[in-house]
């Protein structure tokens, strides 16, 4: 299984649709056994569905995310769990431990994130530790 986290700075990016980096988990036997994190190459939006299924991702953790992704995840056969804040290996961790709080119902808008706020905080964003 891969699981990919849209990523910066070592936590959770709130908005998937602007992700420059995501972090990708290889797991064999419920463990992590490898980890690392890649450039969108300045792919954005719609390109990011097909940029994580090119990469072999089975589940994706997030924070916020419009309908349109959710749609493209779904068609590409990628699990959703959005809504999450926090640190990205925290978050793997409780995935794992079937611990991980998300949002299913979890939808980001178009509008600024400039004000510090992210779509997490807008939309019942859990903490996932």
């Amino acid at each position: 299984m891969r699981i990919a986290v849209t990523y910066a700075n070592g936590l959770i990016f709130q908005h998937f649709g602007h992700t420059e980096y995501f972090k990708l988990y290889d797991v064999e036997d419920g463990k992590v056994i490898k980890s690392e994190v890649v450039s969108t190459n300045g792919q954005g939006h719609g390109a990011l569905g097909s940029f994580l299924r090119n990469n072999g991702v089975n589940i994706l953790i997030c924070g916020g995310i419009g309908g349109g992704a959710k749609m493209a995840l779904a068609e590409a056969g990628i699990q959703l769990f959005g809504g999450c804040m926090g640190l990205a290996d925290t978050a793997v961790d409780a995935f794992l431990a079937n611990r991980l709080n998300y949002n299913a119902n979890v939808e980001c808008g178009h509008h600024s994130h400039a004000d510090g706020h992210s779509c997490a905080d807008h939309h019942g964003g859990h903490s996932c530790h």
